[in-house]
């Protein structure tokens, strides 16, 4: 029974803890902003295409056509790494979005 109940207990910390589904793509993400949606709270899946650590935003991680998810924090990845981020506040500068988020 206690082996039952530390799976139990351990499966539901995983969930809680473990990381989020996204609810979008880069790809679907961008056409969400470009149309208007509201994004704020939303998982999204992008794969690291630049990281620029001294950009004027802070740490730059630029993705898609135009998105670049910005945070004061080094968010610790590279070029190519794929990793999901909750989205902050979105604002549209010249053509692109600069996108506060959490890395989840």
């Amino acid at each position: 029974m206690k082996k039952i109940a530390s799976l139990i207990f351990a499966a539901l910390l995983l969930t809680a803890c473990g990381s989020a589904e996204p609810d979008y793509t880069t790809e679907q993400f961008e056409t969400a902003l470009k149309n208007g949606e509201n994004t704020e709270g939303k998982n999204v899946s992008i794969t690291v295409d630049e990281l620029v650590p001294d950009s004027a935003f802070g740490y730059n991680v630029q993705t898609g056509e135009h998105l670049n998810f910005v945070s004061s924090s080094n968010p610790n990845v590279k070029k190519g790494d794929e990793i999901i981020v909750k989205v902050g506040e979105v604002e549209s500068v010249l053509g692109s979005f600069i996108i506060q988020y959490k890395k989840q």
